[in-house]
């Protein structure tokens, strides 16, 4: 169940790309807030600003205006090395593409954000087995990402961005490779991680996100719309 108590929120947050003949509005005064245990499904036609949005949260990208905070951390007033720092402790990104590193193992893969905080060797794989334990994926630790399906690597994807107890997922298009009983699996998994505490926050084409979130929202030219 989720609390009352926001761990992401924004207020009037824009971002346009602007050429000589037009302005694209990515993002149009978005406001928002979302809490720990709740499943966001954000959807729109492709180049809405889904994507976008997904980076502003995650600091990889600034707004032009307005305020998003995570985790009680002013994104666009801090600096690149406090949002590397948000990124490595609070927020795990998974992108359509798993981005695994082909020549590590998954647990190993899993364990990268963990030395990267400092923690040895052993201390890294134990954690990262525990993740991968949480997706599903006991005994397949010592696999290549190659002896891997799509919907396994996507696993492993989503227990790297959540090892070190970070608390906010958010996932771009995470099923757009994978087939329909892949996707299926794919969106249990997130819902049942929300269920154990996790803010999900996932952009995507494909309806059934909306059966699986607690909350729906449209992406309209850059404006963020409530949906049932």
């Amino acid at each position: 169940m989720a609390v009352d108590v926001a761990l992401i929120r924004t207020k009037d947050v824009c971002k346009a790309y602007r050429s000589e003949v037009e302005t694209v509005w990515a993002a149009r005064d978005v406001d928002f807030s979302a809490r720990p245990g709740e499943f966001v499904c954000i959807y729109g036609a492709s180049g809405s600003g889904k994507s976008t949005l997904l980076n502003l949260l995650a600091g990889l990208d600034l707004a032009d205006t307005g305020e998003i905070r995570v985790g009680g951390v002013d994104v666009g007033a801090a600096n690149e090395r406090q949002r590397a720092e948000l990124r490595l402790r609070t927020v795990g990104v998974v992108f359509q593409d798993h981005r695994l590193i082909q020549e590590f193992t998954a647990a190993e893969n899993v364990a990268l954000p963990l030395e990267a905080r400092g923690l040895s060797t052993a201390q890294a794989r134990e954690e990262a087995l525990r993740q991968l334990a949480r997706v599903g994926l006991a005994g397949l630790e010592d696999r290549l990402p190659r002896q891997l399906s799509g919907g396994q690597r996507q696993r492993v994807g989503v227990a790297r961005a959540l090892t070190g107890q970070r608390a906010v997922l958010l996932a771009d298009e995470p099923t757009g490779a994978l087939d329909s009983a892949a996707t299926g699996e794919l969106f249990q998994l997130i819902r049942k991680l929300c269920d154990e505490g996790v803010l999900a926050v996932v952009c995507s084409h494909d309806p059934r996100c909306r059966d699986y979130a607690d909350t729906v929202y449209e992406v309209v030219d850059g404006r963020l719309e409530t949906r049932s």
